[in-house]
């Protein structure tokens, strides 16, 4: 797939990222996780994104990463398009990169860099080296370290042709509207925020339509309605789901740090579709959380 046509893929519909399954040992899954993909893909995400931050991808080993980049590529193929995340350091991102390209994947997310602060200009040739490293389309994601300003984007949109999206996790409305002001059509923007449903509106006001959904997991008839009613401006339909769900749901996700994953695999186990424990620094969700969790799901009936 030649990166342009990633691009407008990518700014036709909802994106979501398919949680990575392991067993009570913490070892990857291959079978559950491509019956979790097989049970998503005809839900009408226009990508999935594997391995990354909803994925785990931060505790994946080198091996697991080929792993589970494999399993998605080969399940979903002719189905829906497989970006990988892929980060760390540069010279880490890179063999990342190069690994999804040979295994198949369509794209890959650039997630931020590991740790350390950076220039402007540290973070361009961060971004460079990558996109230089790899013929297929890549998507950088503005979070946590990484915060690339609008001309940064303009130099890398530049030098860096497969350089095709951008994803925010800020949250400063200022910086993106700068960048899609500065910027234009030149890349597909997505919303990266955690819970996204919560900022979707907003964000479409911005000229930013398509968001990542982490609820898609394990709701995703649900996820897709909610992306239908803010594309089609249904407010009152928002605003239902909103308060029904999505608003109680982010009660129980800010109880703890690092919980914007687990109450994912707490509600792909309720869904059906158990992922497994959540790997160390991380925690699961306590079983009174967890039954919450359930209480809103069962109120949103069938998926």
């Amino acid at each position: 797939m030649q990166p342009n046509d990633l691009k407008t893929i990518l700014s036709s519909g909802l994106l979501s990222f398919p949680v990575t399954d392991f067993d009570a040992q913490g070892n990857f899954r291959a079978d559950t996780y491509a019956k979790r993909l097989e049970w998503l893909a005809p839900y009408g995400a226009s990508a999935l994104f594997a391995a990354g931050g909803t994925g785990e991808f931060f505790s994946l080993t080198p091996n697991e990463y080929t792993g589970v980049i494999k399993t998605a590529v080969d399940t979903c193929k002719g189905k829906v398009p497989i970006l990988a995340g892929a980060g760390g350091s540069t010279r880490a991102a890179i063999g990342y990169a190069q690994e999804a390209e040979r295994l198949g994947a369509q794209g890959v997310l650039l997630l931020p860099h590991y740790l350390t602060e950076a220039s402007q200009d540290g973070l361009m040739r961060h971004v460079e080296e990558v996109c230089a490293s790899v013929d297929f389309g890549v998507v950088v994601y503005n979070r946590n370290v990484c915060r690339l300003n609008a001309d940064s984007l303009e130099k890398l949109a530049d030098r860096c042709p497969n350089l095709i999206g951008f994803k925010d996790g800020l949250g400063d409305i200022e910086l993106m509207m700068q960048i899609w002001r500065r910027m234009g059509d030149r890349f597909s923007y997505l919303g990266g925020l955690p819970t996204a449903e919560v900022y979707a509106a907003a964000y479409k006001a911005l000229g930013v339509p398509v968001y990542s959904s982490a609820v898609f997991n394990f709701m995703p008839k649900l996820a897709m309605d909610f992306y239908h009613a803010v594309a089609n401006d249904d407010h009152a339909a928002q605003n239902k789901m909103l308060d029904e769900f999505f608003l109680p749901y982010l009660e129980i996700r800010n109880r703890k740090s690092g919980y914007a994953v687990s109450i994912v695999k707490a509600g792909a186990k309720i869904a059906g579709y158990d992922a497994g424990p959540v790997r160390a620094p991380l925690t699961d969700l306590t079983e009174e959380e967890c039954a919450m969790l359930e209480k809103l799901m069962r109120a949103q009936g069938a998926q």
